[in-house]
This record gives structure tokens, C-alpha cells and sequence, in this order.
């Protein structure tokens, strides 16, 4: 059986058609150019023919790139009037992704307002890394998702969260010219990229020493000694951990609140307000 196509490749196809090129359908689907350009390519791919090509300054629809979006259109139209009859079932529950950097200390909070500012439906959190939570709403599998700002930032901003070092009470600095033992996220992470830059700015060099999918494992690794980690502050430090203050100071990491395409205005709103409310409380900025 042929490997199917993608349903997002072929929305991604359509809104190149509807908006007029590469850089505007990107806006529209809330994504990075390369993202679209990359949905083209595996498009091409799966299909050994050339679907887009350049015209001037702009694009234009091969003949494989024509048959294929009248195809397109016509699957995304039977795709989304099954999503609309099922609606029924899936419209009372609201789909909430968050940061683990922020999920103990705000979802009770964003829980509340939620149920209070939409009696009757019910509310699924979703806590994991930025970088999944931001392709989740892209995909539309969540309705709104709090995360930490990217290379590309994606949503609205509500926040901005001090960057900490943090280690192990017993931890000791390397002597000489020993790097220094770093604790990071694994790729892609935009938080691992500027430790190491950090450090190298410092003209400290550093070294990864082990890397996690999760904060919970960076968190034990660095508890165990085995590095230091950079890590956004909600207010208070991971618990087994200190603050380093004599690592660089690498400033603050943006928090925004992203929203998938056709969510209620009112949602997003809530969401950002609620967000905001949080995390301007000065107990947050006041503690390591």
C-alpha cells in the first residue's frame, strides 16, 4: 500500500495557492517559512515530481503542483466537514499544552479561569517541552499551549522569565582548564544553545555531560552532580539545587501564549490575561 499523504503538507500546498507565495502562507498557517518550504519538499518527494517552481519574485504551480491541489482541496474538504460532524463530541473539551519550566506553578491558576470563563467544558492539560507543544497547536491536535519563545517566536508574549545557572549544593567549579560540565535539553533547544554560548562568551569552556528529553531529568542529573543547567525561574529553585550567580548572567527567556488556527477569540484571551496576571506577580521576579 503507498505511504499516505500528509495532511498538513497539503493544507500547507493549499494556503501557498490561497495567500500568494511561500512568505504569506507561513503567516497565515502561523509557521516558519522553512517549515513551508520543507512541507513542499516532502511533498515532491513522496511524489517524484516537481510540484512548485520560481516565477519572477514569486511561484508558481507546476502541473504535477496543479493536479495535486485540486486533490488537496478536495481531501481537506472531506477531512474538515468529518472533524465539523464530530465536533459535537470533541467541541466541550479545551486543549491545553504548557512548558514544564511553568506547568506546577500556573495550571492550577489557568485551570480556574478556564472553567470559570467557560461553564460546561472541560479542560485537558498536555505538559512537555516547548518545541512539542508548539508543533502540536501548528497541527491543531491543541487548542492553546504556553511556551517558551523559540529561534522564531510563536503566539502572543505575556511574560518574561530570569534565566538561572543552577547546580548541585556539593557541586564544585572545574579547576584550571577543565570545561565546565553543562546539563541540557535535547536538540532542538534554544535554551541548550545559549548556555553554551554563554559560557563561550565568558571564555569558559564547557562541555555537555549528560542531556535529557524532560526537566525532571536535566533537574536529577544536575542533582547528581553531574553539571550545571541553565533554566528559566518561575519563582523558587528546583528543589536539590542552588543558584550559581557567578555563571554568566544570560538575562531572560520570552514565555508566549500560542493558539491554533480558528480558536475562539475569547479563549486566547483568556489564556494571555491569565498568563500575564501570573506572572507579574513580584514573588516571581524576586527569588532565584
Amino acid at each position: 500500500m503507498p505511504d499516505p499523504l500528509d495532511l498538513i503538507h497539503l493544507r500547507t500546498l493549499v494556503a501557498i495557492a490561497d495567500c500568494g507565495g511561500f512568505h504569506r502562507a507561513a503567516a497565515a498557517l502561523r509557521v516558519s517559512q522553512s517549515t513551508v518550504s520543507q512541507h513542499v519538499r516532502l511533498l515532491e518527494r513522496r511524489l517524484k515530481e516537481p510540484l512548485v517552481e520560481k516565477a519572477g519574485r514569486g511561484v508558481r504551480f507546476t502541473v504535477h503542483g496543479e493536479a495535486l491541489l485540486v486533490e488537496a482541496r478536495r481531501i481537506l474538504a472531506v477531512h474538515d466537514e468529518s472533524l465539523r460532524r464530530l465536533e459535537v463530541v470533541a467541541e466541550r473539551v479545551i486543549l491545553v499544552g504548557c512548558t514544564e519550566h511553568a506547568a506546577d506553578r500556573m495550571l492550577p491558576q489557568l485551570l480556574a479561569a478556564m472553567r470559570h470563563g467557560f461553564p460546561g467544558r472541560s479542560v485537558r492539560f498536555r505538559i512537555d517541552r516547548s518545541t512539542q507543544l508548539a508543533q502540536g497547536v501548528a497541527r491543531g491536535t491543541l487548542d492553546l499551549a504556553v511556551v517558551l519563545a523559540g529561534a522564531e517566536p510563536l503566539g502572543t508574549p505575556v511574560a518574561q522569565l530570569p534565566l538561572h545557572w543552577y547546580g548541585a549544593p556539593q557541586f564544585a567549579p572545574p579547576e584550571g582548564d577543565d570545561p565546565w560540565p553543562v546539563v541540557a535539553f535535547e536538540e532542538p533547544c534554544g535554551l541548550r544553545q545559549r548556555a553554551l554560548q554563554a559560557l563561550d562568551l565568558a571564555g569558559r569552556v564547557s562541555t555537555i555531560t549528560a542531556e535529557a528529553t524532560s526537566l525532571d531529568g536535566v533537574v536529577a542529573a544536575v542533582r547528581a552532580g553531574l553539571g550545571v543547567a541553565l533554566l528559566p525561574s518561575t519563582g523558587r529553585t528546583p528543589a536539590g539545587l542552588v543558584a550559581l550567580p557567578e555563571l554568566p548572567d544570560v538575562g531572560t527567556v520570552g514565555l508566549h501564549v500560542a493558539a491554533r488556527r480558528g480558536i475562539d477569540p475569547e479563549l486566547e484571551h483568556a489564556a494571555c490575561e491569565v498568563s500575564r496576571e501570573f506572572f507579574a506577580s513580584p514573588r516571581l521576579r524576586s527569588v532565584a
